[in-house]
């Protein structure tokens, strides 16, 4: 199965979700996360706002801050992106053609070389490989940006055999599925 493929079989298995279920499997999938070395070594934690059926971040944010972690969130900026410090939801608004929520500022700049980055995703091997959204924003942070511990938060389904890995495609360390 191609990318454009597989983007389209796991949409079709996460639209089918309903909004309860999404709460609660992204509930366990946080559990699952707060219990890994990554978490709790880290200081900072770069993480995406879910969108759509995504697993659920807020909560993980919230988390984070309780627990002194700093948090910063991506922002797409022409062809790239780059992390800002997050310190309240409301230095967030929808931007862009999907209405993601974003940082409305550009700063400031998130700059903990050793943040944990939760990687989104479309699917996932256990090999590490993934399969994003097509822009490429992640796989080019990281190239500029090596050495980051990075993980992935998934449902079962979104995990596959193999995906075939292209020359730019950067693994995640680990895949949290339920």
């Amino acid at each position: 199965m191609d990318k454009r493929e597989l983007r389209r079989a796991i949409g079709e298995k996460k639209s089918a979700m309903s909004a309860a279920e999404v709460e609660s499997r992204s509930a366990g999938l946080a559990e699952k996360l707060y219990r890994t070395a990554q978490w709790q070594a880290a200081e900072s934690v770069y993480v995406y706002i879910a969108f759509n059926q995504e697993v659920r971040t807020r909560p993980i944010i919230e988390r984070a801050w309780l627990e002194g972690k700093r948090v910063a969130v991506p922002k797409v900026v022409g062809n790239g992106m780059g992390f800002i410090w997050l310190d309240r939801f409301d230095q967030l608004a929808p931007q862009g053609a999907f209405g993601i929520l974003e940082p409305m500022e550009d700063g400031p700049v998130a700059d903990d070389d050793a943040a944990l980055i939760l990687m989104p995703g479309v699917a996932f091997d256990r090999g590490g490989l993934r399969v994003g959204y097509g822009g490429g924003y992640y796989d080019r942070w990281l190239s500029e940006h090596p050495g980051h511990p990075t993980l992935a938060l998934c449902y079962g389904f979104q995990v596959v055999d193999g995906i075939e890995a292209e020359a730019h495609d950067v693994r995640v360390d680990a895949v949290i599925s339920d």
